[in-house]
């Protein structure tokens, strides 16, 4: 590929119909993290019967297979040399092996011992992880390839974060206004806890999934001739990849956004593995009040996404990432902190209704606002790299910044599982079944559990050192390097 495309893939404004079918793509992951994030333990922990530390086991051993693939995947996806070009290939392999896994791991088998319940979820949820790395990683590290402009890469990232939380939050929906109330039976009262319902739950997610891949990876193949294509091949050994992978990432920004990004994430995971503990158990809502403060993230996904570039263009980056990271940090436990306090209204009334789904609808744009912005400071680190290794690597970099969302959610789902356990949630418990005594040490552990994570990310970000100028400086310095040796 000529210089002249390099220029012109990365220079350009993309369309608001290239912003849309990029964004849509994302819709796969949505789907994946709602479902791991936010059922995957309440499924297995209080519907099929196994012990959350069990869960959580699961879970964390599929993250150290994470540590390894997200890397691989990245390195490869940079390297790789085809006719449809580095990342295409890639996102195409995903789609079924990702979409057939989901389905199984809502299924279980009925019967299976502890043990044998804990590999079958260890199992699917390695594949799952793994083949999502397989399209994530080359699907998200088009964005730096399509525009190097700093605010345009804000404002795309923007459509992918808004289709990733909406196209979760609409399973979400799904589940609660739809699915679960079409499996109340005689025996089970609440559709939540019928396995049949989640068994249906998977096939419709798993649908999606492989939906948004190929809707997403057929409309951006036609771009395959405008990106930059792999370099020359190189003979290289695991020890010589995994050096060039240190060399590209090395740098102080690089790390504190990568430290940051890993707790903020942790801290998302936490809150989103014990989201349906709190709105079932500790605030002890309907169903269609759940499906209603739900609903309410679809807002969010709005607010985030419409509120990310003008934050970039007003305050830039870090310190939009600082201010607006620091309130919704602050404000995230605020509820539940103050129901420990006893000064909310009772639970059963309106008004604690309206506390709950108007406070989290804010706060919770407000984070997709913050994660928008540290996903486009992690695409302003890719010109970084390349002007000091002279490489190319969009791959890895949004390899590790996949790696970070998994592997900081996943161990913040993990901390959920052993939080669970001591505050003493058993395995099986219905709505009715916790005393206010369990219910209150639940919310005593995690209040300041997930602030301290929270205020920790504040602290990291405040390292990065990238901002306008410096971003707009390395573009002119890669530019007269292109100019010198063509």
């Amino acid at each position: 590929m000529t210089t002249a495309h390099a220029r012109s893939a990365t220079g350009r404004r993309p369309s608001f119909g290239t912003k849309l079918a990029y964004g849509f793509g994302s819709v796969a992951y949505g789907v994946k993290d709602a479902g791991l994030k936010y059922f995957l333990l309440l499924f297995y922990s209080q519907v099929v019967g196994l012990d959350s530390r069990l869960v959580s086991l699961a879970i964390l051993v599929a993250l150290v297979f994470d540590a390894i693939s997200d890397p691989i995947v990245g390195y490869l996806s940079d390297n790789f040399r085809s006719k449809w070009g580095r990342r295409h290939p890639f996102m195409y392999a995903a789609a079924i092996p990702v979409a057939v896994s989901y389905y199984f791991i809502w299924a279980p088998p009925q019967g299976w011992s502890d043990t044998a319940l804990f590999w079958y979820v260890v199992v699917l949820a390695i594949t799952i992880r793994t083949f999502i790395t397989v399209y994530e990683t080359p699907s998200s590290a088009l964005a730096p390839e399509l525009t190097s402009d700093y605010d345009e890469r804000s404002s795309i990232l923007s459509f992918r974060y808004f289709f990733g939380w909406v196209g979760g939050n609409s399973m979400a929906v799904i589940a609660f206004t739809l699915i679960f109330p079409a499996f109340v039976t005689v025996a089970i009262t609440n559709g939540q806890f019928n396995p049949d319902a989640y068994a249906f739950y998977g096939l419709v997610g798993s649908i999606v999934i492989f939906t948004a891949i190929m809707v997403s990876a057929l409309d951006t193949h036609r771009y395959i001739p405008q990106l930059r294509q792999a370099p020359a091949k190189r003979d290289m050994t695991l020890k010589m990849i995994f050096t060039e992978i240190y060399q590209t990432i090395a740098g102080r920004s690089f790390f504190a956004l990568f430290i940051a990004s890993l707790l903020a994430f942790a801290a998302s995971g936490l809150s989103a593995g014990l989201t349906f503990y709190f709105v079932t158990f500790f605030w002890e809502f309907s169903s269609a009040q759940i499906g209603g403060i739900t609903f309410g993230v679809f807002l969010s996904a709005f607010m985030g996404g419409a509120l990310a570039p003008i934050v970039t263009r007003k305050m830039g980056k870090k310190r939009g990432a600082l201010i607006v990271g620091l309130v919704a940090f602050v404000g995230a436990p605020m509820p539940i902190f103050l129901r420990l306090l006893d000064v909310l209204p009772a639970n059963g009334t309106p008004e604690i209704f309206w506390i709950v789904l108007v406070t989290q609808t804010i706060d919770v744009g407000l984070i997709i606002c913050y994660q928008i912005l540290a996903a486009s400071m992690m695409a302003d680190l890719v010109e970084q790299g390349e002007a000091a290794t002279g490489q190319r690597s969009e791959g890895m970099f949004f390899a590790a910044a996949t790696f970070m969302r998994k592997f900081g959610e996943g161990f913040g789902i993990v901390m959920a599982g052993f939080i669970l356990s001591f505050a003493g949630v058993t395995a099986g418990a219905q709505q009715s079944d916790l005393s206010q005594e369990t219910l209150w040490t639940l919310g005593a552990i995690y209040v300041p559990t997930i602030l301290t994570l929270f205020l920790t990310v504040i602290a990291i970000v405040s390292l990065y050192d990238v901002d306008r100028d410096k971003h707009e400086a390395t573009l002119a310095k890669l530019a007269l390097r292109k100019n010198e040796y063509g």
